[in-house]
């Protein structure tokens, strides 16, 4: 993995733990378990917290992927 993939993946990783965070909190603060995610339907706020992470996750997924080809 050269330097400028691995600074990408230490960046989607912080950004994936702030909007994980924020994520969890903000279910809690409206009653939901941050486990149930995927079977509620989410409040617009918390369905775009939700998207964002989903697409760090996929994009970190496809980094890492990629080291190995």
């Amino acid at each position: 993995m050269d330097d400028k993939t691995r600074g990408r993946v230490l960046e989607l990783e912080a950004r994936l733990k702030s909007v994980n965070e924020e994520f969890n909190r903000e279910m809690r603060a409206r009653g939901f378990d941050p486990a149930q995610a995927e079977n509620v339907a989410l409040p617009a706020a918390l369905a775009r917290l939700y998207m964002e992470r989903q697409q760090l996750l996929e994009e970190l997924n496809n980094l890492r992927a990629n080291r190995y080809t």
